[in-house]
């Protein structure tokens, strides 16, 4: 992040200089070039594309970053000439890098749409310079049919008959770890899919696990971002870690070898009975070859650290998903790429893509309650968002001071995994360089 600052203004003036002479057009025609944060959709947004092109003559690009690698593909990218006219910024600390590249889309008609205006993005003049396009959930995802066959066992150390009754961390603890002595019976590797930490494949920990003592420290000090952390719920995090890398299919000294989707496909094959995931998650299950979990089984317990109250805690709900435009590309050009992701959000043929391929829940009201995604992940989310009794864990991520921050916390974690390092090596990780890079030093 410091060394992303000081190349700015040199990047910013160089950039400046290519879109005025005509970014993002070919021998004057106007083309759209869409940076894709998410791969594993990739193909559906070249049809999309297709679609579009077919009905308006308008020439639209798709970019896929890789999997985690959307700021550093940005990067590369918004230096070329023929730059992304769209891009994605991740929530306000994305903004701030981004921020002199973004149009203010307050007089659209996608922020029109938006149902909950405090979603966007907003800079110091008020302006709107990242839309959310998707409302997105994570939890731990259980197979239904696994649990209940451990329900069932006779010889079972708990007396919990349901799902429904494990609702804090020291009840999954005890449901984990006593199922983890019959996963032979079961026909599981282990309770928990393997923790992926092969380079790249981390953000499930760094990110999403690591927003959970974030958001209880937060809602303590009852704000929305801190220069300084106290990490006050560090031990709540190390309880869930460790209760993920000691009760899995693998070794702990074997995570540097695993990805997402050496995970996803454990719990498709039914090698484990839970992961932790998203709603995404789900077009990985269902195309996995030899999946196992049915759709009626595939459910979501939150991620519960040991957090006083955390029964009545949901989902992790929220998005970083803001969908910005290139404001060093011509005004003609600018206007064909809001057009085209209205057309996405707005058609007919946009919006059963948005629902029926990505699997999309979307905070745009141009979507009726009738157009959700028909995944059983998704409709999980659906309901957890809704539900009076729970309050949703929101998407702090979003203002941890940088990637590099992440990697830190990765490596160090990873460290830990395989013996090399301490928990204690973690926590003062987290504390010092969030200070650190938050204060600019």
């Amino acid at each position: 992040m410091r060394r992303m600052k000081r190349l700015m203004p040199i990047l910013l003036c160089c950039v400046m200089a290519v879109g005025m002479s005509g970014c993002a057009k070919e021998d004057d025609e106007i083309v759209v070039r869409y940076l894709n944060f998410k791969p594993e959709v990739a193909d559906v947004w070249e049809e999309i594309a297709e679609k579009y092109t077919a009905e308006t003559g308008v020439k639209v690009e798709i970019i896929s970053s890789p999997s985690n690698g959307n700021e550093q593909t940005l990067k590369s990218e918004i230096a070329k000439r023929n730059a992304p006219t769209i891009f994605q910024i991740n929530g306000p600390v994305g903004y701030e890098t981004w921020k002199n590249y973004c149009v203010d889309l307050t007089n659209t008609d996608l922020y029109s749409w938006v149902a909950d205006k405090d979603m966007v993005i907003t800079g110091e003049d008020g302006g709107v310079y990242g839309i959310p396009y998707v409302v997105e959930g994570y939890g731990i995802i259980y197979n239904d049919a696994i649990m209940q066959k451990y329900f069932s066992l006779p010889d079972k150390a708990t007396t919990y008959t349901s799902m429904d009754q494990v609702n804090n961390f020291q009840k999954l603890k005890e449901v984990a770890e006593d199922m983890q002595l019959h996963k032979d019976e079961l026909g599981i590797q282990g309770v928990f899919a393997s923790t992926s930490f092969m380079q790249g494949e981390e953000w499930r920990w760094q990110t999403h696990l690591l927003n959970l003592p974030i958001y209880y420290e937060y809602k303590d000090k009852d704000a929305t971002n801190l220069d300084e952390l106290s990490f006050s719920y560090s031990k709540n995090f190390q309880n869930i870690f460790d209760l993920y890398i000691n009760n899995s299919t693998i070794n702990k000294t074997e995570v540097g070898t695993k990805t997402v989707n050496d995970s996803m496909a454990e719990f498709a094959t039914g090698k484990c009975a839970m992961v932790q995931n998203g709603n995404w998650a789900w077009s990985q299950i269902s195309s996995t070859e030899g999946n196992v979990v049915k759709e009626e089984d595939c459910k979501y317990l939150p991620i519960y650290t040991g957090a006083s109250g955390e029964e009545n805690q949901g989902l992790c709900i929220g998005t970083e998903c803001y969908l910005a435009i290139n404001s060093l590309v011509s005004e003609e050009t600018q206007q064909a790429s809001i057009d085209f992701v209205e057309w996405v959000f707005g058609s007919e043929i946009g919006k059963d893509y948005v629902t029926n391929q990505f699997q999309f829940i979307t905070v745009f009201s141009t979507f009726s309650e009738d157009e959700v995604p028909s995944n059983p992940l998704a409709k999980e989310v659906y309901r957890s968002i809704n539900d009076i009794e729970r309050y949703s864990v929101s998407w702090n991520f979003t203002t941890f001071p940088s990637q590099e921050f992440k990697d830190g916390v990765a490596d160090r974690l990873y460290n830990y995994c395989i013996d090399k390092g301490t928990y204690s090596e973690v926590q003062s990780y987290i504390v010092k360089e969030w200070k650190a890079q938050k204060s600019g030093n």
